[in-house]
């Protein structure tokens, strides 16, 4: 059976690892057992961060309701309160969105339903 040498598929795979982690700093960028690390910590963070961000945006949209809100004389649980009797199906993406890029819109929804 012939000898095999595998130089090569190690450095392939080393380059790939160090290409991974370009900008990271210090020796997680240049030396391939603490980028082996730092890939299989980002990694785990982008799982679990992919999971959180859902949250995050739900949370935002009800910071730039609220806001949007205020000015009219309303509260956002006022707001959602009043929304949910009168059975209107607009999520709060949407809303946000209307009241963040049409505010003239926004204020007819909220008249409509006062």
């Amino acid at each position: 059976m012939a000898r095999v040498k595998r130089g090569t598929t190690s450095l392939k795979t080393r380059k790939n690892v160090l290409k991974q982690v370009k900008g990271y700093n210090f020796g997680r960028s240049t030396k391939e057992r603490q980028a082996r690390e730092a890939i299989a910590h980002a990694g785990n963070h982008a799982f679990a961060h992919r999971r959180r961000k859902k949250g995050d945006f739900r949370r935002l949209w009800t910071v730039k309701l609220n806001a949007a809100l205020r000015p009219l004389g309303l509260t956002y649980s006022k707001f959602i309160d009043t929304l949910t009797k009168k059975n209107v199906s607009l999520d709060r993406k949407v809303l946000s969105e209307i009241a963040h890029e049409q505010p003239e819109t926004f204020k007819r929804i909220v008249e409509t339903i006062k």
